[in-house]
């Protein structure tokens, strides 16, 4: 028994030996603490989604809400919600949906006194709203959103049986896009045929945008620009030409 203890004491005594324990205990720790690390960051975590389709301003119901794991990691990066107390009896805000499948993100998901007012709400003093009809193709197959800055050219036939086309309204900021039955078309997923723009314009430019519309032969075209054209709006203007070329076509109303 003496000299086996005896050994073990000149075995821990060899500085080879204290050596080699230290980078396997090294080693141990290490491995140990990335390990650790690893499993932290890919440990999967249960997050609400959508079961069902959920439309702008639809509030989100106990029956709308599954659970789904994803990597904690993703989580760390965006602002996805993981507490189902804070989306259920809360509402869709106004301009996007959730798909079947979705993840509840905090922009997407308000309170009802949060959903922004509606679009009629915001027009600044003396203007009025207006809007021109629209399709699928007029819009660069739903390229035209709210919020864009847009211009609008205008084409017709002159007296003389020849083709006008120019720019008609220059800086026009869009309100909001309509479907047939008067809904947003990007409320929803897929969007919605487009059928209406909405905009805001000064009174005078609203009637003669309204008297363009009562002309024969005239067709207003919506023509979008790049981004720093929508980050600049400026002063919505018109252009003379073609202003007077409907005021030639239209008659003024005495003022009582």
């Amino acid at each position: 028994m003496g000299s086996l203890i005896n050994t073990f004491k000149r075995f821990v005594a060899n500085k080879n030996t204290v050596t080699i324990l230290g980078v396997i205990a090294g080693v141990l720790v290490l491995w140990g603490f990335y390990n650790y690390r690893v499993g932290t960051a890919i440990s999967p975590t249960k997050v609400p989604y959508a079961l069902n389709a959920i439309g702008a301003t639809e509030q989100i119901k106990e029956e709308d809400i599954g659970w789904i794991e994803v990597n904690s990691k993703f989580l760390s990066k965006v602002d996805i919600i993981r507490d189902k107390n804070q989306i259920v009896g809360k509402y869709v805000t106004t301009g996007t949906s959730i798909p079947v499948g979705g993840l509840f993100y905090k922009s997407q998901v308000v309170k009802k006194e949060e959903l922004p007012n509606t679009i009629f709400d915001n027009i600044p003093d003396g203007h009025t709203i207006s809007g021109i009809k629209v399709d699928i193709h007029t819009t660069y197959g739903n390229s035209i959103y709210p919020g864009d800055i847009i211009d609008l050219y205008l084409k017709a036939v002159d007296d003389n049986n020849k083709i006008l086309f120019g720019k008609f309204v220059e800086k026009i900021t869009v309100l909001d896009v309509r479907d047939g039955t008067g809904r947003p078309v990007f409320d929803s997923q897929p969007p919605r045929t487009p059928a209406e723009l909405l905009f805001a314009v000064p009174d005078d430019m609203y009637e003669l945008l309204s008297k363009a519309t009562f002309i024969n032969n005239i067709t207003i075209v919506p023509v979008p620009r790049n981004k720093n054209y929508s980050k600049l709006p400026g002063e919505i203007k018109t252009y003379e030409y073609l202003k007077n070329f409907i005021l030639a076509k239209s008659a003024e109303i005495p003022e009582e």
